[in-house]
């Protein structure tokens, strides 16, 4: 445990900011206030989850612990990443199918997060600690096309960009059925499943979510759709066509659990990624074609 006391001078500073300033472990801001979201900083003796919180004169403030701390920084791999754009403040990244984007619960060393470090060492300390740069992600199998920071200030801005829909996202998709009407909008709220908390669900309480929805062409039993996100939900694209009926081809979680030869993961690509840089206010429109074993279902059913 180690303790610190605010003095006058340091009063009205934000918790992160004061144990940035004082901490010699803290290392960056980004990782005081993961340490902080993870309950391991005590002010007074109360655990304290908020990084804003506002000190006070002769107030303590208290770190948990030192070893093995949550501060701990992201491992470096050596994972080969595909690269389809990349400047001094932004990379494009095509995600292959089974990547995990950032550490977690049985992947310490072996995902996008990790790669991502080890090629850009630079982008320690920008954004989230357990998960530097990335300001949207995609599920471990889906495929497809992520924008990451590799600056402070592009990370800035894109989080903005992502908060203001400005950033348009482009999936491709392999439904059941055909929806109706041919392009659409499912408007529905998703939050956490109350009776399976590894599952969103359509909840009146969740957070607002808004899917487009356009039938690309139909191949039998199943449609091809594109669809463009206006909000970025967790499973947000799963939850709602599986709420309209149309499940995703292959969603174990979500959908029907019958797959097709050559299907072991659902029909969804990242397709395409457009925006403005959030640097030099350049058009950015980079395609992602869909990867082989999605290629092959389309084959099949053909």
């Amino acid at each position: 445990m180690i303790d610190f006391t605010v003095s006058d001078e340091q009063s009205g500073l934000r918790l992160d900011v004061f144990l940035t300033e004082n901490w010699e472990h803290a290392q960056s801001r980004s990782n005081v206030q993961r340490a902080i979201k993870a309950g391991e900083v005590s002010l007074d003796g109360r655990v304290i989850s908020r990084v804003s919180v506002k000190l006070s004169e002769r107030q303590t403030v208290q770190i948990a612990t030192v070893e093995n701390s949550v501060l701990d920084t992201v491992v470096p791999t050596n994972i080969q990443l595909n690269v389809v754009y990349e400047d001094v403040d932004i990379a494009v990244i095509d995600k292959p199918v089974g990547m995990t984007v950032h550490p977690g619960a049985g992947h310490v060393s072996d995902t996008l997060v990790n790669a991502a470090v080890y090629r850009w060492p630079l982008i320690l300390g920008i954004g989230e600690a357990d998960r530097p740069g990335i300001v949207h992600r995609l599920d471990r199998d889906t495929s497809g096309l992520m924008v990451i920071a590799l600056s402070e200030r592009a990370y800035t801005r894109l989080s903005e960009m992502i908060r203001n829909r400005e950033i348009t996202r482009i999936y491709s998709a392999l439904v059941y059925g055909t929806p109706k009407p041919p392009q659409g909008v499912i408007d529905a709220p998703i939050g956490r499943d109350r009776h399976n908390r590894i599952r969103q669900a359509i909840s009146e309480d969740g957070r607002p979510s808004r899917t487009h929805y356009r039938v690309d062409y139909l191949l039998g039993d199943f449609t091809f759709l594109e669809i463009r996100l206006e909000t970025g939900r967790m499973h947000q694209i799963r939850v709602h066509m599986d709420a309209i009926g149309h499940p995703v081809l292959g969603d174990q979680t979500y959908g029907r659990r019958k797959n097709l030869p050559n299907l072991n993961r659902q029909f969804l690509h990242a397709s395409k990624l457009e925006f403005k840089h959030p640097i030099s206010n350049e058009h950015i429109s980079i395609m992602s074609e869909l990867p082989g074993d999605l290629q092959s279902v389309l084959k099949y059913l053909k």
